[in-house]
């Protein structure tokens, strides 16, 4: 055993240093999903119980009782010009819950200006084209109780990865998730979710004929020398507990910390892992109707006019309708509060068939 241990870490040890560690390699995967915990500010790690738990602690899925739950989601960003799309399914079996999602950030109608100039120096607009970059993922996801402690929850995530950049480039890379949620006696819910557990690879293959253009003899957008590209974990945890105010009325409110294994613009950052706080909440009426708010993604940066360190966040709102076993969710985000006019509207929609069988 002590062999295939030093056989690992060995072999980890040597693609951490030959490779390319990304700090936001494929990104869009933490985006999230569903307009509830968008809207919370991502402060659902411990206490998203539905199909879009995947997304964020994929051992949310084991509150789903019975039957099967279906999502989707819509959200565009920057005045329309990047696409997100979320789809998934979630079904109960004997021994837990399986679920399948897939995901897809794109943006499309980018113009490709890398054959304007021949190779004289002559500029043709009639050689500027059109193409797409988007990113997939097709996630599977299992959740359940280890030993059969109702207590603990846990979920993975199998996650295989393409990215495409029009005719330029194109990458497959697969990675896990690793999550659980623990249900205290006295009502509160510890959760947390570690991302890329064992680092996401991805596998970049280049089309240097399309990329590369040579212009009197120099060659300008030259392939990148690196074709294999690495993600590295990403630590999620947090705490919430329900308060009922009433029979109709409660409140649920969720604080954490995101930590990411890099230094970044984090509010704690250091060489080894950089930490940033989150915080968001639900009020809920008769189960029926909900109101959201969330903070997120603080970050400590330079103000451009003078050049004064300030505290960046992005704050999110949202509101919520269930009728029987259909939910619909609104969120909006903003991307920091340094005067950005750029909002991000999210829509999202949840089928849970249990409900229904029920009625």
């Amino acid at each position: 055993m002590k062999k295939y241990l030093l056989l690992v870490f060995s072999l980890l040890f040597g693609i951490f240093h030959s490779q390319i560690i990304r700090k936001y390699s494929n990104e869009f995967l933490n985006i999230g999903a569903g307009a509830r915990g968008l809207a919370m500010g991502g402060a659902v790690i411990s206490n998203q119980d539905d199909v879009y738990s995947p997304m964020w602690n994929p051992a949310g899925m084991m509150a789903i009782e019975r039957d099967w739950q279906g999502a989707a989601m819509h959200a565009e960003y920057f005045e329309s010009i990047a696409k997100y799309d979320y789809l998934a399914y979630a079904k109960v079996l004997e021994t837990g819950v399986f679920g399948v999602s897939v995901v897809r950030l794109g943006v499309d109608n980018i113009l490709n200006t890398t054959q304007l100039i021949d190779t004289e120096g002559n500029i043709d607009y009639d050689k500027i084209t059109k193409f797409s970059q988007s990113d997939y993922a097709a996630i599977l996801s299992y959740a359940f109780n280890p030993a059969g402690n109702p207590k603990l929850d846990v979920g993975i995530n199998a996650k295989i990865v393409y990215r495409n950049v029009g005719k330029f480039a194109s990458g497959y890379g697969f990675g896990f998730d690793v999550g659980a949620i623990y249900k205290a006696d006295n009502g509160w819910r510890y959760g947390g979710m570690l991302r890329d557990a064992t680092t996401t690879v991805n596998f970049w293959s280049i089309n240097q004929k399309e990329l590369s253009t040579v212009v009197n003899g120099e060659e300008f957008n030259p392939a990148p020398k690196d074709k294999m590209e690495l993600t590295m974990p990403k630590l999620n945890v947090g705490a919430s507990k329900k308060f009922d105010f009433s029979s109709n009325i409660y409140v649920l409110p969720e604080a954490g910390l995101n930590i990411d294994f890099a230094r970044t613009a984090a509010l704690v950052s250091t060489d080894f892992a950089s930490i940033t706080p989150y915080a968001g909440a639900e009020l809920g009426y008769q189960k029926m109707i909900f109101v959201r708010l969330g903070v997120n993604r603080f970050q400590s940066i330079t103000d451009i006019e003078d050049l004064k360190r300030k505290v960046s966040f992005q704050p999110s709102a949202g509101i919520g309708i269930k009728y029987r076993g259909l939910t619909l969710d609104y969120a909006i985000t903003n991307s920091g509060i340094g005067g950005s006019n750029f909002y991000s509207n999210f829509f999202s929609l949840k089928l849970d068939m249990g409900e229904f069988r029920n009625d």
